[in-house]
């Protein structure tokens, strides 16, 4: 909501109020009022029959400050609220809007390490799953191929180990010569390094080494082939269905999967305010879905470009989620620090008009009798606060509820 937008909103509400103030006023003795010079009438209220009911505008002194003001009735001035100026910090910062992304240094396509048609499927889009989670599973050639080179290179390395027992056996009584000893000895490595190739192929489709001490002993190879979730994170895209021939490295891949406790947020800065921008910095992400909430996060890449449409720089962020409360696609705004904070005096957004010229104004009062309308200069706006640049003095007393209804009421009497 832009700072014109929030003075509209909050002026409707003053406007009203002082509404309320003015029917009130009717029937305590305000000018216009059924009982003008009846008992129940102030004696300033007396003094000035001629006034609007706020008060005759007073132009007491050149002074382009104080040039305006409206004398009240102890009455009137109960209506409004006055306070003194306090001192807030306020800090330089740089604001831009953009989306929700997910996070895709930490996303994950799962394909099969193999080719295989799928055949169950265990989770679905949106599922938050645990690494090592079974996604599906798929029927496949290759891992029974793989299966069958691990039987048979188990049984050539059970017949050279025994062949090779008998040749030292035979070669310490002298029955073979050394050259038959060495060559028992070179055809068991030899089966040796095979039976670990073919474990080593089949621990590809993900068997477990008792998996595969299963299969040597039952001699039974099963086709069905697990894939598992290689993190932990949420399904965030589902491309499969049973009966579906999957590849490896084929996209769409079955299933996608995203780390969501880091999101990214995707805005485009304005070229004018990409120098204040530096990596690692801190920046307060807010999303329409969670009014009044901030979520934390950090710059981590600044484009290396502008846009020459939109002469803005693409900045990503990564925003911390640990709840999982984030959405791709959110609409977000971006607002990051760019400078030390400031302390200056404040306002309520309420207690600050801006004229028809442009210029910004606010009524004051020493006395609580007399409002004076004062121009300042307004800094920046946060947090329901207006800074003051100039015009303003820190203990001051000022009207933070009710200025846009005395602007109106002087502007009206003066016509």
């Amino acid at each position: 909501m832009t700072v014109n937008t929030k003075r509209a909103v909050a002026g409707a509400a003053t406007v009203a109020a002082g509404l309320m103030v003015a029917l009130a006023a009717y029937f305590v003795g305000f000018p216009g009022g059924p009982s003008r010079e009846g008992p129940g009438r102030s004696a300033a209220t007396t003094a000035h029959t001629n006034r609007s009911p706020y008060g005759t505008p007073q132009h007491t002194s050149p002074d382009p400050l104080t040039a305006q003001s409206v004398e009240l009735s102890a009455s009137e001035f109960e209506q409004f609220k006055v306070e003194p100026a306090g001192e807030r910090d306020f800090t330089i910062q740089r604001g831009a809007v953009g989306n929700i992304a997910f996070n895709e240094e930490m996303s994950v396509p799962v394909f099969p390490p193999v080719q295989g048609k799928i055949i169950t499927l265990f989770a679905r889009a949106g599922d938050d799953v645990k690494r090592g989670m079974s996604l599906y599973t798929i029927d496949s050639p290759d891992l029974v191929q793989a299966g069958s080179s691990l039987i048979a290179a188990a049984g050539v390395l059970r017949l050279t180990t025994r062949v090779l027992q008998r040749a030292r056996q035979l070669y310490e009584v002298q029955g073979i010569a050394q050259k038959d000893l060495d060559q028992a000895v070179s055809e068991q490595q030899a089966a040796e390094g095979a039976f670990k190739a073919a474990r080593d192929a089949v621990r590809i489709f993900g068997k477990t080494d008792a998996d595969m001490d299963r299969i040597i002993a039952e001699r039974k190879i099963d086709p069905v082939l697990v894939v598992r979730s290689p993190i932990t994170g949420r399904v965030t895209a589902r491309n499969a269905a049973p009966g579906l021939l999957a590849q490896p490295g084929t996209q769409p891949a079955p299933y996608t999967l995203s780390d969501v406790s880091i999101m990214w947020m995707l805005a485009n800065v304005a070229e004018t305010d990409f120098p204040l921008l530096r990596l690692g910095e801190e920046v307060d992400v807010t999303v329409k879905a969670y009014p009044g909430r901030l979520f934390r996060g950090k710059v981590v890449n600044i484009g290396a470009s502008v846009d020459s449409s939109t002469r803005r720089v693409s900045v990503r962020s990564e925003v911390r989620d640990p709840k999982h409360e984030l959405r791709s696609g959110m609409f977000a705004t971006f607002v990051i620090r760019t400078g030390m904070a400031v302390r200056s005096p404040a306002v309520p957004l309420n207690g600050v008009i801006r004229e028809g010229d442009g210029t910004m104004a606010i009524w004051v009062t020493t006395d609580r009798k007399r409002l004076v309308k004062r121009t300042v200069k307004v800094g920046l706006e946060q947090d329901g606060f207006d800074q003051i640049l100039e015009g303003l003095q820190p203990g001051e007393l000022v009207a933070t509820e009710g200025a846009l209804f005395l602007s109106n009421a002087l502007t009206a009497a003066s016509r």
